[in-house]
């Protein structure tokens, strides 16, 4: 699907192709090694270093890489990995609020490459599904996804079934996939040019950049999702049921804006978590 250089999904997805192209260099290094020069991505990827440099300013600001003057960029240290739930706590991910639509921005064939194909378990030259949609509610942007499916579990799916209800419905009624579990990762970011086009909010405005790896009920993986929500009118809510069971919990353990120590040591953390959608004020 070709876009338009003044069309902001055109931008989104130019800037995708060069993110997952930097997060697979980043992925086979280790903290403060060293990825190419500007100059050579700039002629590998086939793009201006205005491009570039803002999918790099992205990564920089998310923590993923670090620009020192003088000597380059660097992949950063690791960051510090919270996991929300407990080893054996329950998790529920309820319906957010307001109707929800798609809009299709892309739909093609792809090949899955290294850092996706690790992800999913399949091989770097498997065929993908990979759809780019703008995520609505109540008719307003409220998201940009961008879902990376093996092409051999839907080898039917078309933007239109996309586009109309729930995905993981349609899969599991038209596809037979059954989507089982997912890990699912949520950190802060800002929207670049593009994306600031497509949500409507000014440039650099936060956002949650949430990931997110489905399996189905076999185990094997289905779904490899990155997506952009709007800061402003989305948030996630967790109810934390905080109680004490005799060999549960860990030594020294520590849950997200409960200091260390303040459940003792064998506390038992029981989360469900929902999407919430804020209403313009």
């Amino acid at each position: 699907m070709t876009k338009d250089a003044t069309d902001p999904s055109g931008s989104v997805l130019k800037r995708e192709r060069v993110r997952e192209h930097l997060l697979g260099l980043i992925d086979i290094r280790r903290p403060g090694d060293a990825i190419p020069s500007e100059r050579t991505l700039c002629a590998t990827l086939e793009v201006s270093r205005p491009t570039l440099r803002a999918a790099v300013d992205e990564l920089v600001a998310t923590g993923l890489l670090v620009r020192e003057h003088g000597r380059g960029m660097f992949v950063a240290p690791a960051k510090i990995t919270q996991e929300l739930a407990a080893d054996e706590a329950a998790f529920a991910m309820r319906q957010a609020a307001g109707h929800w639509s798609s809009r299709i921005l892309e739909h093609s064939t792809v090949q899955a490459g290294a850092r996706i194909g690790r992800r999913l378990r399949i091989s770097p030259g498997a065929s993908l599904l990979y759809i780019a949609r703008l995520r609505l509610v109540d008719g307003a942007p409220m998201a940009i996804e961008h879902l990376h499916i093996p092409a051999d579990l839907v080898p039917a799916l078309t933007p239109a079934e996309l586009e109309a209800g729930d995905l993981y419905e349609h899969l599991r009624d038209h596809h037979g996939v059954y989507v089982h579990e997912a890990q699912q990762s949520i950190e802060p970011t800002v929207v670049n040019e593009g994306e600031a086009g497509l949500l409507d909010v000014p440039l650099l405005s936060p956002a949650l950049l949430i990931e997110r790896l489905t399996t189905d009920s076999t185990g094997r993986p289905v779904e490899y999702v990155h997506s952009v929500y709007r800061g402003d009118r989305y948030r996630i809510v967790s109810r934390l049921a905080l109680g004490v069971s005799p060999g549960a919990g860990r030594p020294g353990g520590h849950h997200p804006g409960i200091p260390p120590g303040d459940l003792g040591r064998r506390a038992v953390i029981t989360s469900t978590t929902t999407g919430d959608v804020h209403t313009s004020t």
